[in-house]
């Protein structure tokens, strides 16, 4: 094992045991070999590289989700985020030691799951002609404007703030729909941000490994409430970044 030296010791993920670390070879990150840093029954897939800050380049994330998906498909991980260096292997051992109950709770809880993305988005052309056609009282008050040439910026404000209000209320009304008949099922979710004006909802979800097949089934369920304005995407399986928290403290990582 590799002592601290130019460079620093990079983190891939916290396992129980050594399970897969030894399939991934040098898939790390600048071509590293991955090894494990082992506290009792918990283990650190790392590897050595060169900087201790690393630009998150299409090369390195891509390396970074390699392993990630190697040490998947033998045990479940608790996933760092990228770019997590440690100034030695003698730092992520002294994290280890300190948080091995945390470590071990995480693990638990994900034991077996892996993270599904679940994407809701308007799919008509003009969203706005769209909630027209769904909220009288947003056609009303467009058509009280239309054909006048003496608008204020005010009145064409309120009508915006009218649009981005029913647009929030029909996301939340959505959002708790869908999430109600996927946590029926034990699902758990968490919330992300929209990304953008169209979206309805951005759900990460934590499901059974050997249940990715009712997974797609419940979202179909789901989703049979819905017309054609909107559209259904998933993606996964991924490691369950949004359900864990692996950091390293300030002091074990190198200024």
């Amino acid at each position: 094992m590799m002592n601290a030296q130019a460079g620093g010791t990079y983190l891939y993920a916290v396992l129980a045991g050594t399970a897969g670390v030894g399939e991934t070879g040098s898939l790390g990150i600048e071509g590293g070999e991955v090894y494990c840093i082992t506290v009792g029954d918990l283990s650190a897939a790392v590897s050595r590289v060169g900087r201790t800050r690393l630009r998150p380049e299409r090369k390195h994330l891509l390396a970074h989700q390699a392993v990630l998906r190697r040490l998947m498909e033998h045990t479940t991980v608790l996933p760092a985020a990228f770019g997590l260096v440690a100034r030695s292997d003698e730092a992520v051992r002294a994290r280890l030691e300190e948080s091995q109950e945390v470590f071990r709770e995480q693990l638990e809880n994900v034991a077996g799951k892996v993270e599904m993305g679940l994407r809701v988005n308007w799919s008509t052309p003009d969203l706005f002609d769209y909630f027209v056609t769904i909220h009288p009282e947003l056609g009303a008050m467009r058509d009280r404007l239309k054909g006048r040439h003496d608008l204020g910026r005010e009145e064409l404000i309120q009508v915006g703030k009218l649009f981005e209000h029913l647009r929030e209320a029909d996301r939340q009304l959505h959002s708790e729909h869908v999430a109600a008949v996927l946590r029926k099922r034990g699902v758990e979710l968490k919330w992300n941000p929209p990304r953008g004006e169209r979206e309805v909802m951005n759900l990460s979800c934590l499901v059974p490994r050997e249940g990715l097949g009712a997974f797609e089934k419940l979202v179909e369920v789901a989703a049979k409430d819905f017309d054609d304005h909107f559209t259904f995407e998933f993606n996964g399986p991924w490691a369950p970044h949004s359900f864990t928290e692996l950091k390293l403290p300030a002091g074990l990582g190198r200024e």
